[in-house]
């Protein structure tokens, strides 16, 4: 029997963060037939072999290469049939009944073809998770409310707090944590490839809104997010992988604006070159 749902799970390196995740959903698993997809990109610290000898219930995908975010896990989708498909990030802890309430929330309307939790850092802090479509003044805003929030600013950090216990509908939801359907992610071209890492969430979202679907943030349902620690050894690669996924989503939504931030990125002596 197809299970209706799958959790798709990237790993690189994250040996010491995975366990905690599977954990999660195992103390927590949803209620409805699911399955849980690892998709490893070719990790060096044995997080491959690891899963294979700790979690025999996890499919366990080897990627062969480390692919990028987005390309891995369209090869877990694409090896899958559910009905709804959740991305979740290998650091981050499910709450109890976090992915119930996603899917009872697609289930409750039709015109929902993303929904995303509240997401909590190690201190119980609300991250914004959700925002208004990318361009430079919604950028401009999203980093001043993250960074006012991640310094506990009293006033950035009431708002996102207060914000983020809103159930609302949304330009994108982060893919920290994000349920789609499978029908409404397979007309979108599933993700799009050119982002190797970072905003493939954004893009993917435009692409579902675009056809007429909407995303919801959903606060009922919340999750842990552990930011941080599956980059904290790669800072370099993850940050140009950023700029590489920043100035190709510029080119493929908002063209004009590519060259000013090219520009902006030499002034600052970060050359991003071509795709990796």
């Amino acid at each position: 029997m197809t299970p209706r749902l799958v959790v798709i799970i990237v790993t690189y390196n994250s040996r010491s963060e995975i366990d905690g995740c599977l954990e999660s959903l195992v103390r927590h698993r949803p209620a409805i037939n699911h399955e849980i997809v690892v998709v490893d990109n070719a990790s060096q610290d044995g997080t491959a072999g690891h899963i294979g000898l700790t979690w025999p219930a996890v499919r366990l995908i080897e990627a062969g290469a480390n692919l990028g975010f987005a390309a891995a896990n369209n090869v877990g989708i694409r090896q899958t049939r559910s009905e709804l498909v959740l991305l979740l990030n290998p650091d981050t802890s499910v709450t109890a009944g976090a992915i119930d309430r996603l899917v009872a929330a697609l289930d409750a309307d039709g015109d929902i073809a993303v929904a995303g939790p509240r997401v909590v850092n190690a201190d119980g802090d609300a991250e914004l998770s959700f925002g208004r479509m990318m361009s430079p003044l919604a950028e401009l805003r999203q980093k001043v409310l993250v960074a006012g929030a991640d310094r506990r600013l009293p006033i950035v950090a009431g708002w996102v707090d207060k914000a983020t216990r809103q159930r609302q509908l949304v330009e994108w939801v982060s893919g920290v944590c994000l349920l789609i359907r499978r029908a409404d992610l397979e007309a979108a071209g599933l993700l799009d490839e050119r982002f190797f890492m970072y905003i493939e969430d954004v893009d993917l979202c435009a692409a579902v809104r675009a056809r007429g679907r909407t995303v919801l943030f959903e606060p009922a349902a919340e999750i842990a997010h552990l930011r941080g620690r599956s980059v904290a050894s790669a800072r370099r690669a993850t940050h140009l992988a950023y700029r590489r996924s920043h100035l190709a989503f510029y080119e493929k939504h908002h063209p004009r604006w590519a060259p000013v931030l090219r520009a902006y990125l030499r002034l600052r002596g970060e050359e991003v070159g071509g795709r990796r």
